[in-house]
């Protein structure tokens, strides 16, 4: 017997009633970036529906180098299959969402990170850096991240977000902003881009009876040679 049996028979009901949802631009023009914290589920915090976004989940809800292929991915794909079909300036709004009590906040503990480095092999530095403990602040640092990177589409618009998982709210910290003209024919001048500084994918992976491991989700669309 295995503990998808009763979300087995849950999907059952599901798809008594399921409605096909052709492929097409996200109803609800956003991609929201969040953590895999099981108690921050987006369909429920925001009452998303099917097809209104995607949703990219990892340890802290970091925007890693893998988030930001994935993301350009997704604005490639969304300009050349339905580009037509929206605002000639924009594709969506990416949404990244940190909240409180999140789990990787335990790395900010250096004997903790030790151990967490021991177990899974990233470096302990990487780690830290990952680490959530204010999630009004590294929301920030991770919308700047998307936002400076030559790969984020001028189409594509960033906010930053904070729930917190006391009350069930979300504050917004940063309104939806877009790359400048500026930075848009600077990323062209360093076309191409290089890579950027390595973030832990994802950040809390370690073995601890005080967090559960967090195993690594693979990028969506991602190219490979």
């Amino acid at each position: 017997m295995t503990r998808m049996n009763p979300l087995l028979e849950r999907n059952e009901q599901f798809a008594r009633t399921y409605t096909p949802v052709p492929l097409g631009l996200p109803a609800a023009q956003m991609l929201v970036v969040t953590c895999l914290d099981h108690r921050v589920d987006p369909a429920i915090v925001l009452g998303l529906q099917l097809g209104e976004a995607p949703v990219i989940r990892n340890a802290g809800g970091r925007v890693t180098q893998a988030v930001i292929d994935d993301i350009a991915y997704l604005a490639f794909l969304a300009e050349q299959l339905f580009g037509r079909q929206g605002p000639a300036d924009t594709l969506f709004e990416v949404a990244v969402i940190h909240h409180t009590q999140c789990g990787t906040g335990f790395l900010a503990d250096p004997d903790f990170r030790h151990q967490a480095a021991e177990a899974t092999g990233v470096p302990e530095a990487t780690l830290d850096a990952s680490a959530v403990v204010d999630p009004h602040l590294t929301v920030k640092t991770d919308v700047e991240r998307l936002l400076t990177s030559p790969l984020l589409s001028p189409k594509v618009s960033v906010s930053g977000h904070v729930y917190d998982i006391a009350t069930g709210r979300i504050t917004t910290t940063l309104d939806a902003t877009a790359r400048t003209a500026r930075a848009v024919a600077s990323a062209i001048e360093e076309w191409p881009p290089q890579p950027e500084p390595a973030l832990a994918e994802p950040a809390a992976a370690c073995r601890s009876r005080s967090v559960s491991r967090a195993c690594r989700i693979p990028a969506v669309g991602r190219r490979r040679s």
